[in-house]
């Protein structure tokens, strides 16, 4: 069970005299995790205020600010419950090549949301090196989770976090060059090397818990959000019987910190790359140049006290 508070902060140099802009910062709602309560304070006081579910069934909160202003405060506060649903061992046992190729003539419901992402996206291009680069760990009949897997440790350990050493018009070209960068960057260089072989990726944006070193205090503040991806396997049978058919199934990977995401990752929206989920986008009139602060924390809930109640 965690508390999140996420916080927006804008200076401007001059008044920005109106302002229109989309959040996406309500958790989604999940099999394996459950958003208790959910509020938004905005300031200024908006002129208009809305809410609408987005192509990807993510929350946007969209608001208007029509009066003149210096400053721009967003503040999320999230209560939500996320269990822990490791993957069955089983799951994506499927050779990697069956998954890709099933994809493209799937018709079901869940085929037809794969298939849009093994496409390239706004800030995800397709290229043969990323698929080169996947091969080594995507080799024939390999089992789909185990080759994903392995990318993933690949990519953590080829690749360097640095905080702030790309911004949000970073070229996934740029950071597969360089071989450094953040979170989003992680993730969208994974799912460029995916989807170079057909297979079907999405982007995830959420909050990672951070965990203190032992014998240190938990500091307020010092959490962040966080980015990963999910990878699409398709319907399988585990022994070429129908009654041990297994269903679709999405399958998540943090390449940032080599592992499958389980209670330390709250899920807030997905799409195809970072355009689609960002958490504050907008347009301004006005405002001259500006100075962004961006503070999140995720706070464990101790949960022999009351709780929240559903919103």
């Amino acid at each position: 069970m965690y508390r999140i508070t996420h916080q927006t902060h804008y200076r401007y140099t001059s008044p920005v005299d109106v302002a229109n802009h989309v959040a996406c910062l309500r958790p989604r709602e999940l099999p394996h995790q459950h958003v208790l309560e959910f509020d938004l304070a905005i300031t200024p006081n908006p002129a208009m205020f809305t809410e609408r579910t987005d192509y990807f069934g993510n929350t946007h909160q969209i608001f208007s600010i029509q009066s003149p202003h210096r400053e721009l405060l967003v503040r999320s506060h999230s209560f939500v419950e996320v269990l822990n649903t490791r993957p069955d061992p089983s799951t994506a046992a499927i050779a990697w090549e069956s998954a890709r190729d099933r994809i493209p003539d799937d018709r079901s419901t869940e085929g037809l949301d794969a298939y849009q992402f093994t496409f390239e996206s706004q800030r995800i291009p397709l290229a043969q090196r990323y698929a080169d680069y996947a091969l080594e760990s995507f080799t024939p009949r390999r089992p789909l989770r185990e080759a994903l897997l392995e990318l993933t440790a690949r990519i953590n350990a080829d690749f360097k976090f640095k905080s702030a050493s790309t911004n949000v018009s970073t070229t996934v070209e740029e950071v597969f060059t360089k071989r450094v960068g953040v979170c989003q960057d992680f993730a969208q260089i994974q799912i460029a090397c995916l989807r170079s072989l057909h297979l079907a990726a999405r982007y995830v944006s959420g909050y990672l818990r951070t965990i203190p070193p032992p014998g240190k205090e938990r500091l307020v503040g010092a959490d962040a959000s966080h980015a990963w991806l999910s990878v699409y396997c398709p319907s399988q049978s585990t022994n070429g019987s129908d009654s041990t058919w297994l269903g679709p199934a999405w399958i998540d990977v943090d390449p940032t910190n080599n592992c499958e995401p389980t209670t330390d990752h709250i899920t807030l929206a997905w799409g195809r790359d970072y355009s689609d989920v960002s958490p504050l986008r907008g347009l301004i009139l006005g405002g001259g140049s500006h100075a962004l602060k961006v503070g999140v924390d995720v706070e464990p809930i101790d949960q022999s006290l009351p709780q929240p109640t559903l919103a």
